[in-house]
């Protein structure tokens, strides 16, 4: 399996998986204009990894802004990754944040997911 790299753009975050290591990276700004279109690569990315995943994944968010479109893609990739907790895998979310509403996105995030979060605060 491939991995994937998005470069990062002033309205995009950049976007790596090493399916290899079990690794997925999203970092910027989330403010597509088409969400969905956008985040779909990735989505896809995720459906494939899923069907032979490592042992251990591990899903960095680092974002520094992100519209309403964007959250619902970030869910349905948690989501896909949630079904590996079924096989037995291990997931786990990194989330850094800067400032409180980021914060409080990824605890909200977490609640509505099965999936261990680390809270990383970055200064």
């Amino acid at each position: 399996m491939e991995s994937l790299f998005i470069p990062e753009t002033h309205k995009t975050p950049a976007i790596k998986s090493d399916s290899s290591q079990g690794l997925i990276e999203i970092k910027g700004r989330s403010n597509p204009e088409n969400p969905i279109d956008f985040y779909k690569p990735l989505l896809d990315w995720a459906t494939e990894y899923s069907r032979e995943p490592r042992e251990k994944t591990e899903l960095s968010i680092q974002l520094e802004h992100f519209n309403t479109g964007s959250s619902k893609r970030i869910l349905d990739l948690l989501k896909k990754l949630e079904l590996l907790l079924l096989t037995h895998n291990e997931v786990h979310v990194n989330w850094y944040y800067d400032d409180e509403d980021i914060l409080e996105a990824g605890i909200t995030f977490q609640t509505m997911t099965k999936i261990p979060f680390r809270m990383i605060e970055i200064n």
